[in-house]
């Protein structure tokens, strides 16, 4: 920083450079400076660069940053010492911060909350006086205001209403989204801890495997540490706590007990809290460590499954719940509310905001809820790194091969051996090229395949024309709203369809070789496992197997070996087996595997603790799903209901009341207001729009339910669509 200082003409540049770089150091609160790399990794580094270089585009940019650094600070200098003097007033708070891994002070970071409730709250101000300047100039004052009346002794206030009426907005305004900022600072650390607490949590019981097979197999406690701390990518924020623990050893040169009781008291987590008071008297006592971590993996796994049952429970409560307040109390409402306005006692405006408003909103607010509580699921894993790295790409001509001129544009050192390398190498593109554009005309499908939502790149343009091409043909005879209802009814539903049938098909399919690749890995860790008790090298198991072909993995088991007998390390080969499959499951076990084959050759308890890994989450999965079956159906039956009623009231009773009415028009009978705007059509037309709606929120909420992903839900929306849909074109 001092060079760079030095460097720049600019004072405030200068300023900006050492704020950067002091939120780059501080970013992490578990990166510290040390001899080795002065506390910055390669990748802040990297980072480091990017923002510069980013700051350097726009000078007045760096000003203004500068500014609002010093303007944060305000608080800090004004209330910092009252604060330090409250400090048992926020170790809360502190512990909060820390847990969540946010790299700050308490003392900062309420100057923090300060400042920026504080721009809030004159943002607040603004919005005040402006709604103040609308209310009283532009719209007026309403009635129930201006015609205010007090007592002779305070009549004299009546002048200054509008003052009085603007402080009162304005000030609502300032303390209500001041407060709100300020409150959503002192929620944030809280919220972040939880978050991380459980993901560590969910984490736990596979970093402690992967912990029991490493020093199972010879790794002292430290190294496995080091290991585990390595893998952040494959067993998340469990690796982040414990690379607090290398952290400490390494850079404040903490002995090991040192370093695991300052982990075990920062920790959100009380069961990583558990795991390592716990290890602390094995270690003291001299107790076995391998066994320890036997212990605890499966004493983890065991909380697993009771917290999915419990978990379970409480989806089975919301499905009943949503059944009854989605699905059979708007039903209800919806009968009680078409009666009435039939009977002329009523009007159809809570029937609309049911089946508009209460039916979406309510099932997208259980969706949310179910996705909160659902334990998080952490998506695709990231490629492992491999030590030798294949490059299939389409190649470039060396530079020494390439065409040379002279001055006056001749070619220079062209010799025959040059031209016939050189074709070589032309022709050896040229087939990669052909290669590449055969691949794709053979499986063009393969990008929607590796991610669905690629889908909506074709299906959202073509579903807006489909719906906007023939309006604005027809636009002009399509003046009466219902005619316009009715024109564009069909065009909706056909958009929807264009949209969700590829986007379920390609996710279905992606989603059901990725179970059936899950299912048969267990079987293919075990099988492993007992090639290697017969004494046989993990090479010789993998070949052995790459003759069978009974199941899914077959194939892939064949390029594992294809990529070994062409020279490949037995590591590499299964780093890319796991790099094709990407899934959490075959990362975590594989990554396991390579660990322990490069700390010790004797894998073989390895794979059969990586084998009941695989066996036990699996196993969880298929509960979660039979478990859940049951209240799809009652989702799936409960919608039937509700579009079997409204069709029933729509062909018997409303078919009825509008013959009935009919009748009394002919006659010239006076109703009193009873059947006397009674359209059928529009009723109709409004039971359609609510049975698709339903059929809509009711397949996204089977899709949450029973396998955790609302995509999932697609499938069960298609075809509860379709039915509501063609129940109401084609039989009413």
């Amino acid at each position: 920083m001092t060079e760079i200082n030095e460097s720049s003409e600019n004072p405030a540049e200068n300023a900006q450079e050492d704020i950067i770089e002091e939120e780059i150091i501080s970013e992490d609160d578990l990166s510290v400076q040390g001899p080795e790399n002065d506390g910055i990794t390669d990748k802040k580094k990297k980072r480091s660069k990017k923002l510069k270089k980013g700051f350097d585009v726009d000078p007045y940019v760096k000003k203004v940053a500068v500014y609002v650094e010093i303007l944060k600070k305000i608080p800090y200098v004004l209330i910092g010492d009252k604060i330090k003097a409250r400090k048992d007033t926020y170790e809360n708070l502190q512990k909060q911060l820390n847990q969540a891994r946010i790299p700050i002070s308490h003392e900062m970071y309420i100057s923090n909350a300060i400042f920026y409730s504080i721009v809030a709250g004159i943002a607040g101000a603004l919005i005040g006086l402006f709604l103040t300047y609308t209310l009283i100039v532009l719209v007026g004052l309403p009635d129930q205001i201006t015609n205010l009346t007090f007592s002779p002794r305070f009549a004299w206030l009546l002048a200054f209403k509008e003052i009085f009426l603007g402080l009162f907005i304005t000030g609502l305004f300032i303390v209500g989204m001041g407060g709100l900022v300020y409150g959503l600072f002192m929620l944030l650390p809280g919220f972040q801890a939880s978050e991380r607490k459980a993901k560590i949590d969910m984490q736990l019981p596979y970093a402690v495997t992967f912990m029991y097979a490493l020093s199972k197999g010879g790794m002292n406690i430290i190294d496995v540490f080091k290991a585990i701390s390595e893998s952040e990518d494959t067993y998340g924020e469990v690796s982040k706590e414990i690379d607090a623990i290398v952290r400490d050893m390494e850079y404040f040169g903490h002995d090991l007990r040192t370093a695991l009781s300052n982990a075990s008291e920062i920790t959100p987590s009380d069961r990583f809290q558990d795991l390592i008071y716990n290890l602390l008297t094995v270690i003291d006592s001299g107790g076995n460590i391998p066994n320890y971590f036997r212990d605890k993996s499966e004493q983890y796994l065991i909380k697993a499954e009771v917290d999915q049952k419990g978990f379970l429970e409480t989806l089975g409560l919301l499905a009943e719940s949503y059944v009854t307040a989605f699905v059979a109390g708007p039903l209800f409402i919806i009968i009680m509310g078409v009666m009435m306005a039939v009977m002329g006692s009523g009007t159809t405006t809570m029937v609309y905001a049911i089946i508009y408003a209460v039916l979406p909103i309510g099932s997208i607010m259980f969706v949310v809820m179910i996705s909160i509580i659902t334990p998080t699921e952490l998506g695709e894993p990231k490629l492992l790194p491999t030590n030798e790295t294949l490059d299939h790409g389409t190649p470039d001509v060396p530079s020494y091969l390439k065409q040379t001129y002279d001055e006056n544009g001749e070619l220079v050192d062209e010799t025959e051996e040059k031209v016939q390398n050189r074709g070589f190498f032309e022709g050896f593109i040229k087939s990669k090229k052909s290669l590449a554009l055969k691949g794709i005309a053979l499986n063009p499908l393969k990008p929607m395949l590796r991610e669905p939502l690629t889908t909506l790149v074709i299906t959202i343009p073509l579903a807006l024309f489909v719906v906007l091409f023939p309006l604005l043909l027809n636009i002009n005879r399509l003046q009466n709203p219902a005619l316009l209802v009715d024109f564009i009814d069909d065009k909706i539903v056909l958009a929807m369809f264009i949209i969700i049938i590829p986007l379920s098909i390609f996710h279905e399919i992606k989603t059901r070789r990725k179970k059936k690749l899950e299912n048969s890995f267990p079987e293919f860790m075990k099988k492993l496992a007992s090639t290697n008790e017969t004494g046989m090298t993990l090479r010789d198991s993998i070949r052995l197997m790459a003759k069978s072909d009974t199941d899914t993995l077959s194939k892939e088991i064949r390029k594992i070996w294809h990529d070994i007998f062409w020279g490949l390390e037995i590591n590499d080969a299964l780093i890319r087996f796991a790099n094709r499959l990407r899934t959490q499951v075959v990362t975590r076990s594989l990554s396991l595997i390579t660990k322990a084959n490069e700390s010790s050759g004797d894998i073989g308890e390895v794979l059969l603790v990586a084998a009941r890994d695989a066996a036990s989450e699996q196993g969880m999965k298929r509960e979660r799903g039979m478990s859940m079956m049951i209240y799809i159906v009652i989702i799936y039956i409960s919608f039937f209901v509700f579009v079997g009623v409204i069709f029933v009231i729509s062909t018997t009773f409303l078919t009825e009341m509008a013959e009935a009415g009919q009748q009394m028009a002919s006659s010239g009978s006076q109703t009193g207001g009873f059947l006397g705007s009674f359209d059928l059509e529009a009723y109709t037309r409004l039971f359609k729009h609510a049975s698709i709606i339903q059929g809509l929120s009711s397949g996204l909420m089977a899709g949450a339910m029973g396998e955790g992903n609302v995509m999932s839900g697609l499938k069960h929306a298609t075809i509860m669509i379709g039915i509501g849909y063609a129940i109401f074109t084609l039989f009413i």
